[in-house]
């Protein structure tokens, strides 16, 4: 196995500041990309969509819980299995506190097409606490492009894959009872995801800070002009 060169610290501070130079490139790169994603186009979602969850059935509205945005992990769950993806599994266990996702008037949300006698046991399993809904095998997941069988991400058409579905976050953000759909990704594109900063990233609203482009945007819809830092998860005023 070849390991790293060893060198002197003074080797190595050189090289570490060549290194800085290109991942502050990549920083400003990223920025200018999420201000891109931020200002994509949004669809209004006029389909009604049916959830299961711990309070019985749930439209997509009502998995805003009274936020202003919604994010939608696409855990796949097929109705006969007994246990959920291994790979979407690893995903939801890096979701942090959602605690500091609610204070940027954030809900996040997993959804499945299993049933949610199936999906509450295995829940309980692992640990989670995050709202989790079946979509009783309807078709939610593969309007949003999360089932191989139905669409591709980029331009529409049929695609196929070794599973009947395939993991995806969905953004959505409410303007009154009006629900649009801003954004989805989906296998690798969820790679570096789980960190509240990183899933904002994906919204409409972003972060939510002055800085950020469009500027102003989401202030108007009524986030603090400047948002407060972050507090401990038991702080906040949900």
């Amino acid at each position: 196995m070849s390991l790293p060169e060893i060198v002197s610290r003074a080797e190595w501070r050189a090289a570490r500041a060549e290194l800085l130079d290109k991942e502050n490139a990549v920083t400003r790169a990223l920025d200018a990309l999420r201000a891109e994603r931020r200002r994509l186009p949004m669809v209004p979602v006029d389909r009604e969509y049916v959830f299961e969850g711990g309070d019985g059935k749930a439209t997509l509205l009502d998995l805003f819980q009274g936020r202003q945005q919604l994010v939608v992990h696409h855990f796949v769950f097929e109705p006969e299995w007994e246990t959920g993806c291994r790979c979407c599994s690893a995903f939801l266990d890096q979701i942090g506190h959602l605690a500091h996702l609610h204070a940027r008037r954030t809900t996040f949300a997993a959804v499945s097409r299993a049933p949610f006698t199936r999906i509450l046991p295995f829940k309980a399993r692992m640990g989670w606490t995050v709202p989790w809904y079946s979509s009783d095998a309807g078709d939610f997941d593969a309007d949003f492009g999360a089932d191989f069988g139905v669409v591709s991400e980029r331009d529409g058409t049929a695609e196929g894959g070794e599973l009947p579905a395939r993991p995806g976050v969905s953004c959505f953000l409410r303007d009154g009872d009006r629900v649009f759909h801003t954004y989805s990704a989906h296998g690798r594109g969820l790679e570096g995801l789980g960190s509240t900063t990183n899933l904002l990233d994906l919204t409409a609203l972003g972060r939510q800070e002055p800085w950020e482009e469009p500027r102003g945007r989401a202030h108007a819809l009524g986030a603090p002009a400047t948002p407060e830092h972050p507090r401990y998860h038991d702080e906040y005023d949900d």
